[in-house]
């Protein structure tokens, strides 16, 4: 029973082939193409402004020379967004709940920024590993506590996106579980357990998009401090 909790994790095959592949990709089919027309559809143009308002919000603590990475961000968080809410439908796989795929997207995009700190501006970015006044005594330990914190930054990324995600999962499936069970026995106990489930679907469906989010603010951040 306790390893039928952690079945939904696993990648989905058909004929022995993963489709965590199509899983990533289906995203994208959900997105309106572009259109040259004056006027387009309401839905198109409620995700247009959202776009518009997620980019400036990406885009304020940057400088002008880093808004290059505006597309790179706006598509990461809608890459993010779309799998994280498709996931919360019945029968539907969340590739976000792999922590190998995380680390895959957090890596690369960390050590770019990195990077294009060490490129642009090498004596900022390495002065970042020692604070301004140390005493000398403290230079050393310093210089490892802070590239230690350096180099953890896409681990954390990584892991704080698979356990929320994860966690959320599993009380859903915990609770729903524990619905079903309870309604041949005691039914006004199991409609409570309904409601709260209900609840917790609804507080998932914000988790999904704020660690979205969270996930590219902290690249923007990262960002911002090497260039």
């Amino acid at each position: 029973m306790n390893l039928s909790f952690f079945d939904q994790f696993m990648s989905p095959y058909l004929l022995g082939i993963p489709l965590i592949l199509l899983s990533t990709l289906f995203p994208t089919l959900l997105i309106p193409p572009s259109s040259n027309r004056l006027h387009t559809n309401r839905l198109y143009t409620i995700m247009l402004w959202l776009i518009n308002l997620t980019m400036k919000q990406l885009m304020l603590p940057l400088v002008k020379k880093s808004h290059k990475w505006a597309l790179i961000l706006v598509s990461l968080i809608l890459f993010l967004l779309t799998i994280n809410l498709l996931g919360l439908l019945p029968y539907t796989f969340t590739p976000t709940t792999q922590l190998s795929m995380n680390m895959a997207l957090a890596l690369p995009l960390w050590l770019a920024t990195v990077l294009t700190g060490l490129r642009n501006q090498p004596s900022i970015s390495l002065g970042h590993l020692l604070p301004e006044g140390t005493p000398t005594l403290l230079i050393p330990a310093l210089i490892m506590i802070e590239t230690t914190s350096l180099l953890i930054r896409p681990l954390a990324l990584g892991v704080r996106l698979t356990a929320n995600l994860t966690a959320g999962h599993l009380l859903i499936q915990l609770i729903s579980t524990a619905a079903i069970t309870l309604l041949p026995t005691m039914p006004t106990i199991s409609l409570l357990t309904t409601f709260v489930l209900l609840l917790l679907t609804v507080l998932e469906m914000a988790v999904a998009m704020i660690q979205a989010y969270v996930f590219t603010l902290l690249l923007s951040l990262y960002l911002q401090e090497n260039t």
